[in-house]
């Protein structure tokens, strides 16, 4: 009697079809706002910038919680450094908008000696370990006279001309948000990605797996500090300076990164952007309220965390299944075929 065993073929499937089509529509978008401060007025462009540092801000914190499992506050730490690393690097005759890439390499060089003194605090303490190293670098900075003294500063050397100033600014903000999300992207859908994930969700079974955490969780460490010092080297350059460490320095940068990182939806890419998108239109509108301002954000964020746990962007992509940028993948099983002579040994063998 021949004995026939049916296998069922199946494939992984990462979504390249999806991945190509998304980044066909994302291309365009970022073609559109490259042009826009030729179609819109000045006024327009130049807030849009605030909105791409947030982006960067978003992503980045949400890197670092939502993938790698680390709640930090003091990611204004590396904010401040890159702020003031325009200044140094401006003194030194490197132009203010190429030091945005500068700041950002040599400040994520800095956060890695960093990392392995923040990596043996683990949950609360390393939060609060984060926003130490915040204060201390604070201080150290405040410490210098070529960057201040603790009164601020305003940059030498910068384009005079305030309309090409705004256009060299904003499109210094787009191209630095357009590699932090892409590199976000690439990371994510790379082995790396996976074991980011796998840390997320339990650290202590994924190291009993063998899976190595800390190499991973220290390049997301290094990667997040370089995107937040070329925010801050943004924000530097668009307000011709600084007026005082404590503004670059202020935790309030760490609060709203959480902020739109919970609406948005942590653990995803379009999350954080959705997260900031809605921060800055409500920062336009609602911020002349003062202290009421930061009451509604706070309702806000109580009432997300409550009724919409994995946020905005998380329960659409429950719901609905939909991905601007599809890092995962999924098994497909195709029909059944009768095993061969080889697949018959095979599964005699075994």
């Amino acid at each position: 009697m021949t004995d026939l065993r049916v296998r069922a073929a199946h494939r992984v499937d990462r979504y390249q079809r999806r991945a190509i089509v998304s980044g066909v529509v994302i291309a365009a978008v970022v073609l559109l706002l490259s042009a826009a401060p030729y179609i819109l007025p000045l006024s327009v462009t130049s807030v849009w910038i605030k909105l791409f540092y947030l982006i960067v801000l978003a992503s980045t914190w949400n890197l670092l919680a939502g993938y790698a499992g680390m709640i930090s506050v003091g990611q204004q730490a590396y904010i401040g450094l890159g702020a003031y690393g325009v200044f140094v690097l401006n003194d030194l005759g490197v132009n203010a908008y190429l030091s945005v890439l500068a700041v950002s390499i040599v400040v994520g060089a800095i956060a890695l000696p960093i990392s392995f003194l923040a990596f043996r605090l683990r949950g609360g303490y390393f939060a609060i370990g984060t926003w130490v190293i915040a204060e201390v670098s604070r201080q150290i900075v405040i410490r210098f006279d070529g960057l201040g003294l603790g009164r601020g500063r305003s940059i030498s050397d910068i384009t005079q001309d305030p309309v090409y100033r705004n256009l060299f600014t904003y499109w210094t903000a787009l191209a630095f948000v357009v590699v932090v999300v892409a590199t976000t992207y690439f990371l994510l859908r790379s082995r790396v990605g996976s074991t980011l994930q796998s840390i997320r969700d339990n650290e202590t079974a994924a190291e009993a797996m063998g899976v190595k955490v800390s190499r991973p969780k220290r390049l997301v460490f290094v990667l997040a500090a370089a995107g937040a010092a070329g925010a801050g080297a943004i924000i530097c350059i668009q307000a011709l300076g600084v007026a005082s460490p404590n503004v670059i320095f202020s935790v309030n940068y760490s609060a709203f990164m959480i902020f739109m990182v919970l609406i948005g939806g942590i653990g995803t890419i379009e999350g954080p952007i959705i997260g900031a998108l809605i921060y800055f239109v409500m920062d336009i509108y609602l911020s002349q309220l003062g202290l009421w301002y930061l009451v509604i954000l706070g309702v806000l964020a109580i009432a997300i965390t409550l009724y919409l746990p994995r946020g905005i962007w998380g329960a659409v992509e429950g719901r609905w299944r939909v991905s601007v940028f599809p890092i995962g993948h999924r098994v497909i099983f195709e029909d059944a075929v009768a095993a061969g002579p080889r697949e018959r040994v095979a599964a005699s063998a075994s």
